[in-house]
């Protein structure tokens, strides 16, 4: 199949393209209530049983359940997660999206240049793959950033300057200053107000069911993951995803599917997100179809077994270190 003559239908039949792009209110809300559960039986675990063990427990869980509240924005992003739009945007931001900072109005326009422009100039998240591969050394630097909140904090600072709207919005490190264009502090604030109201309900309404638990401190184990195992995860997820693959059009060459355990589905691989050939090459197949999809294109076009995520860090990895 060459770049130029590829289609989706080289592969699938037109009644296997619309069952696999079938969509399901229950998966949704299965997918959204099973991730609230788990994080909730984390809480209830901490505060049941508070030491270090368990707190460490906890920003592990919690760092990859925060990881799969993004990965539901991106399928309600995709209109994929219900089968209605209003639930993919309500559910998609209140219940997932706004308390891991986030909306799914932006980031689906965002994202919809992403699939348009794969590993190309154009793509918006080239820059979180371009530097790869690199020594192990720089990619230990990078996870000690992500663990010690480094990479937070700089999330958090660009976050609140794109939400002002003095940067352009991103979810990778490719954000730009905006012209100012005579606005003044006043547009700022309004603007920040208008992006930053749903984060700031979001995350008060789940402090404020810890409080009344009576353990309000759970709140800061959730912060924390955020700033930490969040970090970490995200990062391993979009090398897992792009990084080392073709810089070309091809859909088979220019991303990759990567097999995923418990302890991945648990931290880097949520909601099916490493099925992520798969979902390039029909974006609006729904997260519980991708497995079957994947046995699909495997059978069809002979691809190579998977690697799985301790393979793509060596591959990332792979570069000498310079003297």
């Amino acid at each position: 199949m060459s770049t130029t003559r590829f289609r989706v239908t080289d592969i699938f039949t037109r009644d296997e393209i619309r069952d696999l792009t079938a969509k399901s209110d229950l998966a949704g809300w299965w997918a959204v209530l099973s991730t609230w559960g788990i994080i909730a039986g984390t809480f209830a675990v901490m505060a049941l049983w508070p030491n270090p063990a368990t707190i460490l427990l906890g920003l592990i869980v919690l760092g990859g359940r925060q990881l799969a509240l993004s990965i539901l924005m991106h399928e309600a992003a995709h209109y994929s997660l219900f089968k209605t739009r209003a639930l993919n945007n309500v559910v998609g931001d209140w219940f997932c999206a706004r308390l891991v900072w986030n909306d799914v109005a932006r980031y689906r326009q965002h994202h919809v240049q992403h699939h348009s422009h794969t590993n190309s100039e154009l793509d918006p998240d080239l820059s979180l793959v371009a530097p790869f591969p690199t020594s192990r050394a720089s990619l230990r630097r990078k996870f000690v950033r992500d663990l010690t909140g480094a990479t937070g904090l700089k999330r958090l600072l660009g976050l609140a300057l794109m939400d002002i709207g003095a940067l352009t919005y991103t979810v990778s490190g490719g954000a730009r200053r905006r012209p100012r264009d005579g606005r003044r502090w006043t547009d700022y604030a309004r603007e920040g107000i208008r992006n930053m109201a749903g984060v700031v309900i979001a995350n008060l309404v789940l402090a404020g069911l810890l409080a009344a638990s009576g353990h309000a401190w759970l709140y800061l184990v959730w912060f924390a993951a955020y700033m930490t195992t969040y970090s970490l995860f995200v990062r391993i997820r979009a090398l897992a995803e792009h990084a080392c693959t073709e810089y070309s059009d091809h859909p088979l060459r220019n991303t990759r599917t990567t097999r995923a355990g418990f302890l991945a589905r648990l931290t880097v691989a949520p909601i099916h997100v490493n099925y992520h050939l798969e979902h390039h090459l029909l974006p609006s197949v729904p997260y519980h179809h991708l497995p079957r999809m994947h046995a699909l294109v495997k059978a069809r076009t002979g691809m190579d077994d998977a690697p799985d995520y301790l393979d793509v860090l060596r591959l990332v990895s792979a570069k000498p270190a310079t003297a």
